[in-house]
């Protein structure tokens, strides 16, 4: 009978090519306790704890899909962002830590006590918009996307977390049959990673979440920034708030830009790992 150590080992066996060992063992550690429904606690304190030959089989069908670089969370079909479970798939990225940051940052915020109204622009698997009407329940959340399949998803996790977002499906590049009004809160994870970028990252990102969601071109790496701050010094209302999430090698350009366009108390913010990875503005 194989054992909580079996697996682990077989993990990082099969997937050093991909990750390093830590990694591979924090991926063993997720699908084992999804899949025996035990905690990581008991699955760290019990490595000879005996796993039935039908979960067996699961784990050996997961680890054969992430030899192929595919991401964990794509193979399980959902994660976690900022303490609520989410359906992800290839036509959305999967939320990231930093992401969560943004969040935090939106509600730690001088917000309106009512009346909030908060536009998230590629809003993807809805994380974002779906987190904030969560934690703000009296807000009137609206969310754009350019990808109908992208969309189905973020509808999905809606009802999944039960809450109301409008979703719209619009390119930002294009908004004039949008139908938007104005917003206390502008906030948007943007295309951002270079080509430069792409040949630093790592394959089970680039071969498998979406393409538009993630790349811009080298020679207009700020297009979709200068195009959400033109909608958002129209949209915001007096002393609202422009969120991104940025490019780490972007941020003084990203900062130029806001000034040049008159933001205001523009503040460029650190992730927890020390990179500029957001920046907070106003009108």
């Amino acid at each position: 009978m194989e054992t909580v150590k079996d697996v682990f080992a077989a993990y990082r066996a099969q997937l050093k090519a991909l990750y390093d060992g830590q990694e591979a063992d924090a991926i063993a550690l997720t699908a084992l306790r999804e899949i025996t429904g035990q905690s990581n606690a008991y699955l760290k304190a019990f490595p000879e704890y005996e796993i039935n030959a039908a979960d067996q089989s699961k784990l050996k069908e997961i680890l054969d899909q992430l030899v192929t670089g595919r991401p964990l969370q794509y193979v399980l079909g959902h994660t976690e962002f900022y303490g609520l479970p989410f359906k992800v798939n290839s036509s959305v990225l999967i939320p990231r830590p930093e992401t969560e940051e943004l969040v935090h940052w939106v509600l730690k915020s001088d917000l309106p006590q009512a009346g909030i109204d908060i536009l998230d622009i590629g809003t993807g698997s809805g994380c974002i918009a779906i987190s904030l009407k969560k934690n703000l329940p009296q807000a009137n959340v609206s969310a754009i996307d350019i990808s109908a399949a992208a969309l189905k998803t973020a509808r999905e996790n809606a009802k999944l977390n039960k809450v109301e977002v409008n979703f719209i499906e619009a390119d930002i590049l294009n908004t004039q049959n949008a139908q938007l009004t104005n917003y206390n809160v502008i906030i948007s994870n943007p295309p951002y990673v270079t080509p430069a970028d792409k040949s630093l990252m790592h394959s089970n990102v680039t071969d498998f979440e979406p393409h538009t969601a993630l790349f811009v071109s080298e020679n207009d790496p700020l297009i979709f920034y200068k195009a959400i701050a033109d909608l958002a010094a129209e949209k915001l209302t007096k002393g609202g708030f422009l969120f991104f999430e940025i490019n780490e090698s972007y941020g003084t350009q990203t900062t130029e830009m806001l000034k040049a366009k008159l933001f205001k108390e523009i503040e460029l913010r650190k992730d927890l790992s020390g990179r500029e990875r957001m920046i907070k503005a106003s009108l």
